[in-house]
């Protein structure tokens, strides 16, 4: 790897950390830390200590800045270090618009103060729009390092089912994972700030379907694994595997992990184990759609398109 690609992935790791402490900020209430002022925290660009609340969230909002400063510089390098039209030129310049977008998402729940003890729809609404960015970012980042390493690009054209079976399986994880952020707002709400359902029709809602989320969680496993071991019966290649087995381990730790999260009644430390696993799932099916839609189309299919072609090796 050059020094741009080790550089893209340890943005993509600091990202990560970034968004677990923002759940860790949302899981402990402390979202109003900083009171309604954005981008400055009660006013000041560095404010003195008042609560515990505010030094959370302002150590978010300065992790989050250094965030935005890490991508920019991977932009930036990618321009001045790839020709026009290279592929990473492509996946720095989509960072670089996700990580902004995250950035505004964010600057609306404190502008709007759809935090801390808000029960408004438009908060949890806000949860699964945030969620869904997050990992599109995420997918960015992880193209970026992917391609900066020497990854080839992929194409879409002439996929066939292979281009829909990957497309469905992103499908169903930025689903669960909304999902499963409206029903992690509930359990901040209830559990960990002690609103009862009475109290909320929102948080009587979440308190019901809290039960949808791991029915979600284990359909969308399942699809996941199947997917996973059809995309191997066709692009055979021995990373496309590493990627296939990695997939399938982290989703029966993440069943696990969310089982755990239930009986334990979602304390915070599992709750950001939880969203780790995701993340990583998430980067893991953005790397093995990338190493599929861009490997060699294999003898198998070779052979169904056209019987009579000779088949080599």
């Amino acid at each position: 790897m050059n020094r741009l690609a080790r550089f893209s992935w340890g943005v993509l790791v600091y990202n990560v950390a970034v968004i677990l402490w923002g759940a860790y900020v949302r899981a402990t209430g402390s979202g109003a830390g900083c009171g309604s002022h954005w981008p400055t925290c009660n006013g000041e660009v560095i404010p003195r200590a008042r609560s515990v609340e505010m030094l959370i969230e302002f150590a978010h909002r300065a992790t989050s800045g250094l965030a935005l400063l890490a991508v920019l510089a991977m932009f930036i390098w990618a321009f001045r270090t790839y020709p026009r039209r290279h592929i990473v030129r492509l996946g720095a310049s989509l960072s670089l618009f996700f990580i902004i977008t995250e950035a505004l998402v964010g600057a609306g729940l404190v502008l709007f103060e759809w935090v801390a003890r808000d029960t408004s729809v438009a908060r949890a609404i806000s949860m699964a729009v945030h969620l869904a960015n997050t990992f599109l970012l995420l997918a960015a980042l992880t193209l970026t390092a992917w391609w900066a390493s020497g990854g080839a690009r992929f194409r879409l054209r002439g996929q066939g089912k292979l281009l829909q079976v990957l497309a469905g399986g992103m499908v169903a994880m930025l689903v669960t994972g909304m999902t499963g952020a409206v029903i992690a707002l509930g359990d901040t709400l209830t559990l960990g700030l002690g609103i009862a359902p009475e109290q909320s029709p929102l948080v009587r809602t979440l308190v019901a379907l809290r039960p949808i989320h791991p029915v979600i969680a284990v359909l969308a496993g399942v699809y996941l694994s199947m997917t996973a071991i059809w995309v191997l019966n066709h692009r055979p290649q021995p990373l496309v595997a590493r990627f296939v087995m990695t997939l399938m381990v982290l989703i029966v730790i993440q069943l696990l992990a969310g089982a755990i999260n239930v009986a334990l009644k979602a304390p915070v430390w599992m709750q950001l184990a939880h969203l780790l696993l995701s993340d990583v799932i998430w980067i893991v099916l953005v790397l093995l759609s990338a190493e599929s839609l861009s490997a060699e189309v294999s003898v198998r299919e070779i052979s169904a398109v056209s019987p009579t072609a000779p088949v080599q090796g």
